[in-house]
C-alpha cells in the first residue's frame, strides 16, 4: 500500500452476528473497515477476524489512531478484544502510545420488551447498557491475567493505559432519547480530529439499539462516510452531502425471509419487521447515496453474506454513479476525488 494518501480497506464486509460457513463469494469476516490516511489508520468497528485482516492488508497495530464504534451490537464489538489485548502487544517500546476507542455512551435505559413477551430478567443489572468507556475496562479487566503475566514475565506494555474507551456525547440541542427519539433530526458534530483528518457523526436509526452513529472522515485527499447499521436515514443523507465515498450497509430482505422456514405468519411478520425497521435494502441505499449526491457507493455489511451479487446491483436501479460490493481485504484508493477498486 502506498504510504501516501486515502485508502479504505475492507477488512470484513459480512453482516450480523454469526460465525458463518466459507460461501467462496469472498464475504465472511464480520464488520470493520480501516480509513488509512498517510498510513495512519482509523479503523471503523471491530467484527470477527479483524485483527486477522488488518495483519493480512499489512496495517501495524502501532500506526492505529483512533477506534470508532458505530453502535454495540456485537458483530461490531467482538474482536475489540484482539485488536487491544493481541495488538497491544506490538507496541512494545512506545510509552507514549495512545488509541483512543470512541463509541456510544450508556444508553442509561433498557429497551422495551417487544411483542407480547412479559418482562425478562436483566442480564448484568447492576450495569446493564455500558457505554464505550465502560465496554473497553471492562474487556481489559476480562485479561488482567494475562496482562499482568506478560507486563511482569517479558516487560510487555501497559494496555490498559494504551487504549482508552470514549463516550461520545451528544450536543444539548439533540433531543435524543434511547426508546423514545433515538434518530431526531440534527446537525451533524465533530468527534475526532487530528492532523490527518476530522471525523464528524451524526445518529441513525438502528431500532431498537440507541444510540447508533455514522460516521464521516474528512482528509486533504477526499471524504468518506461509514453509515454503520441503519434503516433509511435523513440524518445519513446530510452527513453525506457530496462525500467522495459512501460506505453503506445493505439488506436482501427476500432471502432473509426465506430463512425462517418453520415461523408462523406473527412470528416472521415480527422478524422481519425489525430487519425493515433497522436496515436498508440496496435499492435504498441507491437512493441515500444519489439524494446525498455522491459519486461513489459501496455496499458493506451484507445480510445474508451469501446472497448472489447480482442482489447487490440493484442499488444501481436508484444510483447513476459508480457501485462498488468489495470483498474481504479489498481497498477503495481515492485520489483526485476519484475512486478506483483495489482487489486482494
Amino acid at each position: 500500500m502506498d504510504g501516501t494518501g486515502l485508502t479504505v480497506v475492507f477488512l470484513g464486509t459480512a453482516g450480523g452476528p454469526l460465525l458463518r460457513p466459507n460461501s467462496g463469494n469472498g464475504h465472511i469476516r464480520g464488520i470493520a473497515t480501516a480509513v488509512v490516511v498517510d498510513e495512519q489508520i482509523y479503523l471503523v468497528d471491530c467484527g470477527h477476524g479483524v485483527g486477522l485482516g488488518m495483519a493480512d492488508a499489512g496495517l501495524r497495530p502501532t500506526n492505529l489512531r483512533g477506534v470508532f464504534i458505530t453502535h454495540q451490537h456485537s458483530d461490531h464489538v467482538i474482536d475489540l478484544n484482539s485488536i487491544m489485548v493481541l495488538g497491544g502487544l506490538a507496541f512494545r517500546g512506545i510509552p507514549e502510545a495512545s488509541v483512543r476507542i470512541i463509541g456510544p455512551g450508556n444508553r442509561e435505559l433498557l429497551p422495551e420488551v417487544q411483542g407480547e413477551r412479559k418482562e425478562p430478567d436483566v442480564i448484568f443489572p447492576d450495569s446493564p447498557t455500558p457505554g464505550t468507556k465502560e465496554m473497553v475496562e471492562l474487556l481489559l479487566r476480562a485479561h488482567a491475567t494475562d496482562l499482568n503475566d506478560r507486563r511482569r514475565d517479558s516487560g510487555a506494555p501497559d494496555i490498559s493505559r494504551i487504549f482508552v474507551g470514549e463516550d461520545i456525547v451528544l450536543p444539548s440541542t439533540v433531543p435524543f432519547h434511547p426508546n423514545l427519539a433515538n434518530h431526531p433530526d440534527m446537525e451533524p458534530f465533530e468527534v475526532y480530529s487530528d492532523e490527518h483528518v476530522k471525523v464528524t457523526a451524526t445518529l441513525v436509526q438502528h431500532r431498537p439499539i440507541a444510540p447508533a452513529f455514522a460516521f464521516r472522515f474528512d482528509s486533504a485527499y477526499g471524504s468518506v462516510v461509514i453509515s454503520g447499521d441503519t434503516a433509511p436515514s435523513g440524518n445519513l443523507v446530510d452527513l453525506a452531502a457530496d462525500c467522495d465515498l459512501l460506505i453503506h450497509e445493505a439488506i436482501d430482505l427476500d432471502a432473509v425471509a426465506r430463512s425462517y422456514p418453520t415461523a408462523s405468519p406473527a412470528e416472521l411478520e415480527a422478524s422481519m419487521g425489525h430487519h425493515r425497521r433497522a436496515h436498508t435494502t440496496p435499492q435504498d441505499a441507491g437512493r441515500i447515496a444519489k439524494n446525498a449526491g455522491t459519486r461513489n457507493l459501496a455496499l458493506h455489511h451484507l445480510v445474508p453474506a451469501a446472497s448472489p451479487p447480482e442482489v447487490w446491483q440493484r442499488a444501481k436501479e436508484n444510483f447513476d454513479g459508480q457501485l462498488f460490493v468489495p470483498q474481504d481485504g479489498d481497498s477503495l484508493r481515492i485520489a483526485k476525488r476519484e475512486v478506483n477498486l483495489v482487489s486482494n
